[in-house]
């Protein structure tokens, strides 16, 4: 399996971004699929998750509200819709997934830049 993340960029307070994981490979329903973050200095966290089938997704505090995952099957891909976003928005996204059960994300895309500027 392969994740390639995409759409990061540079915004201002407000605006909205929605950010892409193409997902190659073998790809079961139940396979989880996740959203974290990790700003500078700061651990990476999580940030929301979602079976890849589109049920149970789950959010951080932070991001509820705010931000939507979903996913796409036809396309292999899951989105993370992210609307009024804040400067403590900024950070390096990543995607990854696991399969449903597994205690942690073995698989992980590389990074994209979100910067909120104020």
């Amino acid at each position: 399996v392969q994740l390639q993340a995409s759409g990061g960029g540079l915004v201002q307070a407000g605006d909205s971004l929605r950010l892409s994981c193409a997902r190659s490979g073998r790809t079961f329903s139940s396979d989880v699929m996740g959203w974290f973050r990790q700003a500078p200095g700061k651990e990476r966290e999580f940030v929301a998750g979602i079976m890849w089938n589109g049920y149970i997704p789950k959010y951080a505090d932070s991001a509820k509200g705010r931000f939507t995952i979903s996913s796409d099957n036809a396309k292999n891909t899951v989105y993370l819709q992210m609307n009024s976003l804040k400067p403590e928005d900024t950070a390096v996204y990543y995607c990854a997934t696991k399969s449903r059960g597994a205690s942690r994300y073995g698989t992980w895309g590389q990074g994209t830049q979100v910067t909120v500027s104020s």
